[in-house]
């Protein structure tokens, strides 16, 4: 019989957060953004990397450099949010210490009367590493990191083919939200084989679970499923929207990879989509989902919508129609569903009478496979 490896502690303990935050959040590469979110030239953006505040910014060349957002006078964050640099350089707000594009110290108010023997050259701001992987920008907060495609190497034969660079973001289609559970739960609801045919039978009916294929490539975690017989049968009616593979094509289903810790990628036959799972707290975790489509006309969109109208009328129904739909468990919406899974599953973990039962032999395993890969990294130097 098999058991989780994690006790309710893993996900309620404020200490064990913040441990967390230390050993994987504070030493892993981190998902920034997508390339054209730092597309123009002199703009920055600045990225939470556990307790790591770090900034890319874009230089009058069109390179990146990738620094710590705090100032080596008393850490004081140079830059908030993101959008166009405010001056030719970079300047501390609290002191004026200023630094070029390349984190070099280049000045600071009554140097020669305050700073006696200053050597400016070892102020610099400390170097980060930034790459550019699958039309995305990556930033880890060691300037000796890892390099970029080493870290995912053994993942890219698990990745649809899509160059995600010639994709397009529909405006105002991003998902925020915060959901009141530990991100741990979170990332295990997303790799959790078992609950698909269960939780949304009526909701991701278009997939073949039974035939589903995962596993695991170092830390990274693969998943690929067929569609559903149904589904296929007539894919270019019932796609909702413009086809990205041809429907003959070998690899056509849906690839839903989670890149530890914490970053899922949703990429189906007809969009492209990034799961971000950010920790805010042992009981608090934000999730953003950001989603891209074939470069198509708004005509082609409307005439897909209307053509596959009928087929996901008859086929998406809520989990139970005995709730009303306004509740998760009755809203025919498997993003709600797994929502109040998971805020449900927190609020039981607190209770003294909770305690585990037996975890699935096949279904679960990428459960345990995860929460192995996390203890291994609590327990690095």
């Amino acid at each position: 019989m098999e058991h989780n490896l994690f006790t309710a502690k893993n996900y309620t303990n404020p200490a064990i957060f913040e441990l967390e935050m230390k050993k994987i959040f504070s030493r892993c590469w981190h998902f920034a953004g997508l390339v054209e979110d730092l597309s123009q030239n002199n703009h920055y953006l600045t990225v939470q990397a556990g307790y790591n505040n770090l900034v890319i910014t874009r230089n009058d060349r069109g390179g990146l450099n990738a620094f710590h957002n705090s100032c080596r006078h008393r850490g004081m964050k140079i830059l908030e949010g993101s959008g166009k640099m405010p001056h030719r350089h970079l300047s501390c707000p609290y002191h004026d210490w200023t630094y070029n594009w390349q984190g070099k110290l280049k000045g600071l108010p009554h140097e020669k009367t305050q700073f006696k023997g200053l050597n400016k050259a070892c102020l610099s701001l400390k170097p980060a590493t930034v790459g550019i992987w699958r039309g995305m920008l990556w930033v880890h907060p060691d300037q000796d990191a890892t390099p970029l495609e080493s870290y995912f190497a053994a993942m890219s034969e698990h990745l649809a083919p899509y160059r995600i660079e010639e994709l397009i973001e529909p405006k105002g289609e991003t998902f925020d939200t915060v959901i009141a559970a530990n991100w741990k739960l979170v990332v295990e609801n997303y790799i959790d084989h078992y609950h698909l045919a269960q939780l949304h039978r009526g909701t991701l009916n278009m997939y073949d679970h039974k035939n589903a294929q995962f596993g695991f490539c170092d830390d990274h975690y693969y998943f690929w499923e067929p569609l559903s017989t149904e589904f296929h049968r007539n894919l270019t009616s019932n796609s909702p929207l413009p086809l990205l593979m041809e429907q003959d094509s070998p690899q056509l289903g849906t690839f839903v990879p989670m890149l530890f810790p914490s970053f899922g990628l949703a990429e189906s036959e007809s969009s492209w989509s990034i799961y971000q799972v950010i920790p805010l707290a042992a009981d608090k975790t934000r999730v953003i989902i950001r989603t891209k489509v074939k470069n198509a006309s708004s005509l082609s969109f409307l005439s897909q919508a209307a053509r596959s109208a009928k087929f996901w009328t008859s086929r998406v129904k809520p989990k139970d129609s005995n709730y009303p739909n306004n509740h998760p468990l009755g809203s025919a919406d498997f993003m709600q569903e797994d929502i109040y899974v998971c805020e449900q599953l927190q609020k039981s973990l607190t209770s003294p009478y909770f305690e585990f039962g037996p975890s699935a032999a096949h279904g679960e395993a990428p459960i345990r496979g995860f929460q192995k890969r996390v203890l291994r990294w609590l327990k690095s130097s």
